[in-house]
């Protein structure tokens, strides 16, 4: 008598064609899957990048503020004592105008209080000007300079054919700066009659020409 083989149970059939399905669905789900998750992430990154580029925009721009700020900062230190600087400077004035008032002969000559007193105004206007200069306020003495319209204000002319044209050769009052900027321009007495400025003539000497 043969042997029979057993028949292969029913459930296990349903379990392999079971699995076949799962694998063609899942394979199904990755292909679309791949491609929803490439779109997905190009709209991400264009999200990215606009976000950076906003980023990127408001960092500048507060830095363009920050710098501002600074800016305004440090002109209000430098410029803020301005208009108490320019009151000021009427003292120097005095003092200027106290010690020109004295020759250079009587001050050699001068002794005892006089000499004193002198001596005190000269080191009282040294002492101010470096008080000034410590705050940013610099004295202009242009005397031998060439006439600039943005640091002196000429107020007459002087013949004078030794030097060239435009040549400051007299300051009836200093000038100042706080900064960079002006706060009050040179008075001076300006040359006329010489060379052009930068044209290399020599001036003619004293008492030159005539015949030999």
């Amino acid at each position: 008598m043969s042997e029979q083989k057993p028949a292969p149970e029913t459930g296990d059939a349903d379990k392999t064609a079971a699995s076949a399905e799962a694998e063609a669905l899942a394979t199904a789900d990755a292909e679309i899957g791949v491609d929803g998750f490439g779109a997905e992430r190009a709209r991400l990154e264009g999200e990215i990048s606009n976000l950076k580029d906003k980023y990127l925009r408001a960092f500048a721009e507060a830095e363009n503020v920050r710098r501002r700020a600074d800016k305004e900062i440090s002109d209000a230190k430098t410029y803020g004592v301005a208009s108490f600087a320019r009151d000021m400077l009427n003292v120097a004035d005095d003092l200027a105008r106290a010690l020109a008032a004295v020759d250079d002969e009587a001050k050699a000559a001068a002794e005892g209080s006089l000499k004193s007193l002198l001596e005190g105004i000269e080191l009282t206007e040294r002492g101010f000007l470096n008080t000034l200069e410590r705050h940013g306020i610099r004295k202009i003495e242009p005397r031998g300079e060439k006439f600039d319209p943005n640091l002196h204000q000429a107020i007459f002319e002087v013949p004078d054919p030794s030097v060239p044209t435009g040549t400051v050769v007299e300051v009836v009052q200093a000038g100042y700066k706080i900064g960079e900027r002006m706060l009050r321009p040179a008075m001076v007495g300006v040359a006329r009659g010489g060379p052009k400025p930068g044209s290399g003539e020599a001036a003619p000497a004293e008492g030159a020409g005539g015949s030999a």
